[in-house]
């Protein structure tokens, strides 16, 4: 699934543009690593996103195309 896909999906940020937008401002990084918004994530991943001063670190447990609001939390955990 593309980074910016699973960004919205798993709400770690609300909207898809936006996740492609930080993607490009280069403020994600994939296991330590910069990533583009067309990038694969796997499970297992750990993605790192800058929120102006904040940091968000989250690891990859699961991977679906669409979620519900409740179930969003389940695709990912926070490190």
């Amino acid at each position: 699934m593309r980074l910016d896909k699973f960004l919205k999906v798993s709400r770690l940020i609300k909207r898809r543009t936006v996740a492609n937008e930080a993607c490009d401002a280069g403020r994600v990084l994939v296991n330590g690593n910069v990533a583009k918004a067309s990038l694969h994530v796997k499970k297992g991943d750990v993605l790192e996103i800058q929120f102006g001063t904040k940091t968000v670190k989250a690891e990859v447990l699961d991977l679906k195309e669409t979620t519900k609001k409740d179930e969003a939390s389940e695709l990912f955990r926070y490190l």
